[in-house]
């Protein structure tokens, strides 16, 4: 493995929090380029391309496209959920990272998710309602990132998402798709109805949606800052739909909007052959455990083998299972609980755990092990849904920014706020505060913030220059489909477009699921030979990611998705 003596330097220095800094970006992806955005609807991306030709930066572009997204994907993300923002600047060659993660309201005790015998909520039983919703953070976030990179006026950002709410936009196969899975459901919930029935059904592929009260929140946001988000009118909003919420009522108390602040966090940061990834940290469990697998499979020719390899997936499915266990065991909220991420990334740990894997047989049995600096657990029972969206963007400078935003599950809670859906992100608690007399790490408590397998990222090449940034939908699945984007760029040396189109994997009861109708189900048995228990499953995705070229930037989005990506 090539290493730079600049990237040697910066793994004796800070292998992971904190990353040392890199040289700036040298030419030519630093010089005057195109810009190009990435998203899961094309009416989102279109939002983030306008703002780009407006001579918005690439901050300014992705929320653009986060307020867009609020609007036209309402079943997966939007200002009542929250997100995690990663910034790469040209100037410095460095990544930030902001955590826009929702919180537990004041309200929210230990015992949230526990029925009067002491028992957990089954997780379709706790979702709807009240119970379930976090405190948004995503203004919070967007006010942050805007004060620092923004470039155009704060209430310019809003202007695309205004007039998709304003003059209403088409529901696409995929939201009519959703819309049909929830018409049970939302017999219970007549605020959703109003926006998304029409003669007493759900709206289908081809039909108009308007959102008027939308529309006037954003411009109320537009006009008079962040905080009217987080007081007066909107604030009542969301009391009234978690406390009258016909299922799984909660109050929250104002003060506890107030109080909500998107918070920077250290980078984390881990050479990768030639390269280095860095993503976001707890209480994203994302890239520590994308680097972990990673890492474990550092010591196999993952690039001999290639992509049509059952070797290579079995090898991947391996590394998968035990980074997983750790994730289950050790990741949660820092400021709540101590979470040994350099341990978890020590190379002679992962050594440890890569020794675990056969090359010839699955291990079958995939538990914890025991990092440096870390404290006696029990592994938690996640319950994160598949949901959520990724948008990337990058403005002339070669500034980029990767973010996931999420209200957790499709609509979260069901609940509606002045035309927006508010999240279920409690639910990404582990629902029992202990098992077998040890913590859990994930536990719930008031102000925490959940645990989450959102995972932007950025990898730099060994001359520190930024090559790609991606991010995915997917709850728990997430992780993965970055991880093996990541391999399909990073070892396989396929272009970003084709990396994420691979075969997506993931696991579940005792085997492996691989995805049904792609090449992995003509050579299911083959790994089934190696790793065991196989299944082809439908295991769809939304990554969405930028590639540095010879010839500039280069979007691309998941052809299982609706998205596009856009140049300037």
């Amino acid at each position: 493995m090539i290493r730079s003596l600049a990237l040697s330097l910066v793994l004796i220095a800070s292998p992971l929090i904190g990353c040392a800094p890199v040289s700036a970006q040298p030419e030519p992806a630093s010089a005057s380029m195109p810009g190009m955005v990435s998203a899961a609807d094309p009416r989102a991306a279109a939002a983030g391309q306008e703002i780009l030709r407006a001579g918005g930066s690439a901050t300014d572009a992705a929320m653009a496209m986060m307020l867009a997204l609020t609007v036209v994907e309402p079943q997966s993300s939007g200002i009542g959920g929250g997100g995690f923002f990663v910034r790469h600047d040209a100037a410095t060659g460095q990544p930030t990272t902001i955590d826009g993660r929702e919180t537990a309201p004041s309200t929210a005790t230990p015992d949230l998710f526990l029925n009067e015998q002491g028992e957990p909520l089954g997780f379709r039983q706790a979702v709807p309602g009240g119970r379930s919703v976090g405190i948004p953070g995503n203004i919070r976030l967007m006010a942050e990132v805007h004060g620092r990179w923004g470039q155009l006026e704060w209430a310019q950002l809003f202007e695309p998402a205004i007039r998709l709410a304003e003059e209403g936009y088409t529901v696409n196969a995929r939201m009519a798709r959703f819309l049909g899975f929830f018409a049970e459901i939302w017999q219970n919930f007549p605020d959703a109805q109003a926006l998304y029935w029409e003669d007493g059904a759900p709206k289908e592929d081809g039909d108009t949606v308007h959102n008027p009260a939308l529309a006037a929140l954003l411009r109320r946001v537009a006009s008079e800052g962040p905080d009217s988000f987080y007081s007066g009118e909107n604030v009542e909003a969301i009391q009234a739909a978690t406390s009258n919420s016909p299922i799984n009522s909660l109050t929250i108390p104002a003060d506890d909007f107030a109080s909500y602040r998107a918070i920077e966090r250290a980078a984390i940061c881990q050479p990768y052959r030639s390269y280095r990834v860095c993503g976001m940290g707890p209480p994203s469990s994302g890239a520590t455990t994308v680097l972990q697998i990673l890492g474990m499979l550092e010591r196999f020719d993952m690039g001999e083998l290639g992509p049509r390899s059952a070797q290579s997936w079995h090898l991947i499915g391996e590394a998968m299972r035990l980074a997983y266990a750790d994730r289950s065991m050790y990741l949660g909220d820092m400021d709540f609980v101590s979470v040994p991420v350099e341990g978890l990334l020590d190379r002679d740990y992962l050594a440890q755990r890569s020794a675990l894997i056969s090359e010839t047989s699955g291990l079958g049995s995939y538990e914890a092990g025991t990092p440096p600096g870390s404290e006696a657990r029990t592994a938690g029972l996640d319950g994160e849904i598949s949901g959520t969206t990724h948008f990337v963007a990058v403005d002339s400078s070669g500034n980029v920014v990767t973010m996931t935003s999420t209200i957790e599950g499709p609509f979260g809670s069901q609940l509606v706020a002045n035309g927006y859906f508010l999240n279920n992100e409690l639910t990404d608690f582990d629902f029992t505060p202990e098992r077998d007399g040890a913590p859990v790490a994930n536990a719930v408590a008031p102000g925490k913030r959940p645990l989450s397998s959102m995972s932007p990222t950025l990898v730099y090449d060994a001359d520190g220059r930024l090559v790609l940034a991606l991010g995915s939908a997917g709850g728990r699945r997430i992780i993965m489909h970055v991880a093996k984007t990541l391999i399909g760029v990073l070892d396989w040396g396929l272009p970003v477009d084709e990396a994420i189109a691979l075969p997506n994997i993931y696991f579940g009861g005792d085997g492996l699921r691989i995805e049904q109708d792609s090449y992995l189900a003509e050579i299911q048995g083959e790994i089934s030979a190696l790793s065991g228990l196989v299944v082809a499953s439908r295991l769809t995705s939304k990554v969405n990611a930028v590639q540095w070229t010879e010839n500039g930037w280069v979007g691309a989005a998941d052809p299982r998705s609706p998205g596009v990506a856009l140049s300037e």
